[in-house]
């Protein structure tokens, strides 16, 4: 049963400039304009129109944009939940203008080891993520720790939450590494391992989803039966300016918005696309976290259950639920 036909979240690429060279990504490879103000403030104002709830500026380095605590402002002011997962390399110099503007800020930190987090990174950015901890706490900020897991790095959870977690009264957020086109990442987690990120799920300050778990035992989506709904959940909008779909990774067409982004989402040829998706082929054994999170909360099926204690916990956690109170219709 779909709870609703309306998109959730969005997907904004600010730039896919980055200041890191991480081993399991390969947007940093891509040459980038950066996203203008004047687009994001028409995009904002049709996302609005479209029914959705979350913004996620991403990247690449979100940070790297000179007015990206602009565009955080804009679309905080507009009532959406702003996300932004940042390296930390830059936040200690920007915190003062984000303040108050990021209700999930997370800084990525695979490895309580400074040597094994920088290499993973392909830059020196660990002393910069414990910096950016110090300076978000000292103004009041809430920041999570998004730690992606390997089975190379497994091991280092548990350092992570007991060594940075508790000590500074953060969330875990647990994010298994997932695969696409040629990135690779990896041996997969085994089920025993599985089992283990299960088990760290249910202690306090973590979050992992659930469903997460489920979806790699099953072997991930299937084209048969398709259990991704990122096209008609999420829109992806590039630095170029244009939407994408029917998701940023697997992503085969790509749309210039030109200022009309809530006509070119109802248009017939995206609602073609729509309805292609988790069909294609390259959809076949797809665990890409950022789609599946929004498709498992708008459909009731399995994967809505077991994603909705974990998800339900963090919003009461974050206070996100807060600002979703103002769009409730009773």
């Amino acid at each position: 049963m779909r709870l609703t036909s309306k998109p959730v979240l969005c997907n904004y690429y600010v730039t896919y400039r980055c200041n890191a060279k991480c081993s399991f990504c390969d947007i940093w490879e891509k040459p980038s304009p950066y996203i203008t103000l004047e687009d994001v403030a028409q995009n904002l104002r049709d996302l609005k129109r479209l029914g959705v709830q979350v913004v996620d500026f991403t990247g690449g380095e979100p940070l790297l944009h000179r007015q990206i605590d602009q565009m955080l402002g804009m679309a905080h002011d507009m009532g959406f939940i702003t996300t932004l997962t940042t390296n930390g390399m830059l936040y200690p110099k920007l915190a003062s203008r984000l303040k108050g503007k990021i209700d999930m800020l997370h800084f990525s930190l695979d490895s309580s080891d400074k040597e094994e987090h920088d290499t993973g990174r392909g830059v020196a950015c660990y002393d910069f993520v414990m910096e950016s901890i110090a300076v978000a706490k000292e103004l009041g900020e809430r920041p999570d720790i998004l730690f992606t897991v390997f089975r190379r790095n497994l091991h280092q959870l548990e350092e992570v939450y007991e060594k940075i977690v508790l000590p500074n009264k953060l969330v875990l957020i647990i994010n298994p590494a997932f695969e696409y086109n040629t990135v690779e990442t990896g041996e997969q987690l085994t089920e025993e391992e599985l089992n283990y990120l299960t088990a760290f799920g249910r202690r306090k300050r973590v979050y992992l989803n659930e469903g997460f778990v489920q979806l790699r035992r099953d072997g991930g989506n299937h084209t048969s039966d398709p259990v991704c709904k990122a096209a008609s959940t999420t829109l992806v909008i590039s630095p170029e300016n244009e939407l994408v779909l029917p998701c940023y990774h697997l992503g085969t067409k790509s749309f210039p918005i030109r200022g009309k982004l809530y006509d070119l989402y109802k248009s017939q040829e995206v609602e073609e696309l729509k309805r292609l998706e988790g069909r294609l082929p390259a959809c076949e054994g797809c665990t890409i976290n950022c789609y599946m999170q929004p498709s498992f909360a708008v459909e009731v099926n399995k994967y809505f259950w077991k994603s909705l204690p974990s998800t339900l916990r963090y919003n009461y956690m974050k206070g996100t639920w807060k600002r979703l109170l103002p769009s409730v219709k009773i």
